[in-house]
């Protein structure tokens, strides 16, 4: 009798991530599908612990499990309300990390019991989660202090050599190790251990910040991946479709970052694109001169304007502006001027980041325009105002064969009839290279820190 209600507690947790999830895919309801995703974890959670008897006996241990759950439970609630947005990527790749950290040690705890029983599905699934489960925390690791600025981009002659010598390695001794029928020794074991987590690094280490959306979307792929396995490892339902489902979906959304850049998948694994000083940098006096607009003209020319789109980047996340910027956007509304936001796929330092900010500033979602519908409006667009974005506006990816992001899909504002680029200063974006865009006749930049400008912005509009 346990056992079925313990099935039918799986099969609603497993319903539920699944119905959370389609709820994730539009913002109004992403806040309740996270909930419903929640809480049919939380079913399983408490069904494992009351009804699940390894061996016709009760769980053991309880005391500690339970309290393992709310020291976790209070540090990833107090660590998720004290975060920035500015760092939700790096809170992202920490948590990421965490779970193919816990993928990686249920296959170093598991391996001694499984593999005397000889089943080679078992070791099989036993390796595979250590491995990608390895990778992806030590991967984790090296992002989320790639995004902290602490990490360097670093290569050196003749590493895709060594990567996928390492991985060589990998594959020769898990197959040793299945064929073994048991009789392996734990030294061979750790030594894959070891090169899995070398591995990760490597993988990782050389990979600039402009591919680091594909790089994070990637990892979860992996940490899914390493849950499926342990899934499968149990024979527990809830753990194999939830690691199906963050497997699938962080693939899907790496194939479709991936097209968003212009990129194969394994340029991005293999290349450095992004890495500071390996682009094509162009001077001033290459490009010509930039030239600057005052408070004063731009809040004119968007208070008088028919149509105004508003790029957001990086720098209205860092200046924490996605409020002050929906409070210019509803004025110039009322004001008559018809206003959109034109969302490049790997603006910020993740999928979805500039998404997500905006959400939280309560702007409508029916005001935010994906890359291709984006590109259709500038023609027609009087003012276009970019908060911080650079690589994603660059128009060297469309006309310089020499530029490391050329053919990379970028929203097209030097359509409009006036570009003004708010940044604090003509420093280089992300990618390492200059933006053309500065010095074309039609843009004018706006120097200062997101918000300040955009309240200055703000109180002049109200005086038109």
């Amino acid at each position: 009798m346990e056992a079925s209600i313990l099935a039918i507690c799986y099969l609603i947790g497993s319903v539920s991530f699944i119905i959370g999830l389609k709820m994730l895919s539009h913002p109004a309801k992403a806040r309740r599908g996270n909930l419903v995703s929640a809480a049919g974890m939380g079913i399983a959670i408490l069904a494992t612990l009351l009804l699940y008897h390894p061996g016709g006996e009760a769980l053991h241990n309880l005391i500690w499990i339970i309290s393992a759950i709310i020291i976790g439970t209070i540090i990833g609630a107090t660590a998720a309300r004290r975060v920035k947005m500015t760092a939700m990527p790096e809170m992202v790749s920490m948590f990421n990390g965490m779970g193919g950290l816990c993928a990686a040690l249920i296959s170093i705890v598991e391996l001694g019991r499984v593999a005397n029983d000889h089943s080679d599905m078992h070791v099989l699934s036993i390796l595979a989660g250590m491995v990608i489960g390895s990778v992806s925390f030590t991967g984790s690791m090296i992002a989320y202090g790639k995004l902290q600025g602490k990490i360097k981009d670093h290569a050196f002659k003749g590493q895709h050599l060594v990567n996928l010598f390492v991985l060589l390695l990998i594959v020769i001794i898990g197959a040793i190790i299945i064929t073994s029928n048991g009789t392996f020794s734990a030294l061979i074991f750790y030594s894959m251990l070891g090169l899995s987590v070398v591995y990760g690094i490597l993988f990782v280490l050389p990979i600039g910040g402009a591919d680091m959306p594909v790089v994070i979307s990637l990892l979860n792929s992996f940490t899914g991946i390493a849950t499926a396995c342990a899934g499968f490892l149990y024979n527990n339902q809830v753990m194999l479709t939830g690691g199906i489902l963050v497997g699938s979906a962080g693939a899907i959304l790496t194939i479709l970052m991936c097209k968003a850049m212009n990129r194969s998948l394994m340029n991005v694994l293999i290349g450095s694109f992004g890495s500071t000083g390996t682009g094509a940098v162009h001077s001033v006096t290459q490009q010509g001169s930039s030239k600057e607009i005052s408070l004063g003209d731009a809040a004119m020319v968007m208070g008088y304007a028919q149509k105004v789109l508003i790029v957001p980047g990086y720098g209205l996340a860092v200046a924490q502006a996605q409020h002050v910027c929906n409070e210019l956007g509803k004025l110039l509304q009322n004001n008559g001027v018809v206003v959109k936001y034109a969302i490049h796929p790997v603006a910020g330092r993740m999928p979805g980041h500039m998404n997500v900010l905006l959400a939280e500033a309560d702007v409508p979602y029916d005001d935010l325009l994906e890359l291709e519908s984006a590109n259709e409006e500038f023609g027609s667009t009087d003012v276009v105002l970019i908060l911080g974005a650079n690589d994603v506006v660059n128009p060297a990816a469309l006309d310089d064969p020499s530029s490391p992001i050329y053919g990379m899909p970028i929203l097209e504002v030097g359509k409009a009839k006036l570009v003004i680029v708010n940044k604090r200063s003509m420093r280089p974006g992300y990618a390492g290279i200059e933006n053309e865009l500065f010095f074309k006749p039609n843009t004018s930049m706006l120097f200062g820190d997101a918000k300040t400008v955009l309240h200055e912005l703000v109180n002049l509009v109200k005086e038109l």
